[in-house]
């Protein structure tokens, strides 16, 4: 009975990613996704994966799920997987259409539609479906990366030293020092005299990124440039002076978030004044009903002949 229940465990632990229906498509299959350069995936925290083919009479199209650790492994990932001839898309934040399909990034999830696209209705059913979705914010460091003059979709997201060598295989992982905390991204530009590659790295704090800029430089050929924690670098650069001039888009601009006190209403004198008048208008409604209601008491007793008994006082004749 153990042995049973340990084997349908896993089973039960990996529940289908996709639904069984995307619009009037409905899945008709599911297969297990082959995945190359595996110690990147494992790098950017791929968690599990699965692909779904859905059909609707002759037609039909596949999907395929890839589950990250986290949103920056999903942008790493999306990166990497995006066509070089793919087109900014309106579904999603980090969204491309494809030459027969759509690619995004929701959350922790990387999604790839391929012989068809959903509509806004369908993809909004099938993200409100995913389980465990991540939605912590999207790493600062592609905000810092130059977009003038980049090959369109060449950036690519680095978090460690298998990306790194598939990447920038220029740059050695004791220089890039990622047990310090640092993620990188590269990305490709046009010159008048070649493409040129450029790396920016972030890191925790200035010292340390003070620190690293002085063992970029001794890679040979290599500008480095640092600004705050990011430090970038343009390895063997076809052109010297367009490598400075893209170095000197690097610039770093500290985002400071203040606590500040935010009135309240029972900061505003008018409500004060107000709440006030109220309390003083409470009183003086209970003092007539109390009056009003004594003076009824009273009278009642007066008509028992009681009244003049009841209102008698006692006389002390103390001279």
């Amino acid at each position: 009975m153990k042995l049973l229940l340990a084997l349908l465990i896993p089973v039960v632990s990996q529940a289908a990613i996709w639904p069984d229906a995307i619009g009037p498509y409905h899945r008709a299959a599911t297969m297990q996704v082959t995945l190359t350069d595996r110690p990147v995936w494992d790098e950017y925290g791929l968690k599990e994966s699965e692909a779904a083919r859905y059909e609707n009479g002759a037609s039909s199209f596949t999907a395929t799920a890839y589950v990250l650790q986290d949103t920056t492994g999903a942008l790493a990932a999306f990166d990497w997987q995006r066509p070089a001839a793919s087109t900014p898309s309106k579904a999603d934040r980090l969204a491309v259409e494809i030459a027969d399909g759509l690619l995004l990034a929701h959350g922790n999830y990387l999604l790839l539609f391929t012989g068809y696209k959903p509509t806004p209705e369908e993809l909004r059913a099938l993200t409100s479906s995913l389980r465990n979705v991540d939605s912590t914010s999207l790493p600062a460091l592609p905000g810092f990366f130059p977009s003038r003059s980049m090959v369109p979709n060449s950036e690519r997201y680095i978090t460690g030293p298998a990306s790194l060598q598939k990447f920038a295989p220029g740059i050695p992982p004791s220089v890039a020092a990622f047990h310090f905390g640092a993620e990188g991204q590269s990305g490709v530009f046009h010159t008048s005299k070649g493409e040129m590659a450029l790396g920016l790295f972030s890191y925790p704090t200035h010292q340390i990124a003070m620190q690293r800029e002085a063992e970029f430089g001794k890679i040979p050929g290599a500008m480095v440039k640092r600004s705050g924690p990011l430090v970038a670098v343009v390895l063997s650069p076809p052109d010297p002076d367009a490598a400075e001039r893209l170095l000197s888009q690097v610039r770093y601009q500290a985002s400071v978030t203040l606590d500040e006190y935010v009135p309240t209403r029972r900061d505003n004198i008018g409500v004060l004044v107000i709440n006030a008048f109220k309390l003083i208008g409470i009183l003086l409604v209970f003092c007539v009903v109390s009056g009003l209601a004594m003076g009824g008491i009273n009278a009642f007793r007066r008509r028992g002949g009681r009244g003049d008994e009841a209102n008698a006082l006692t006389t002390l004749h103390l001279n």
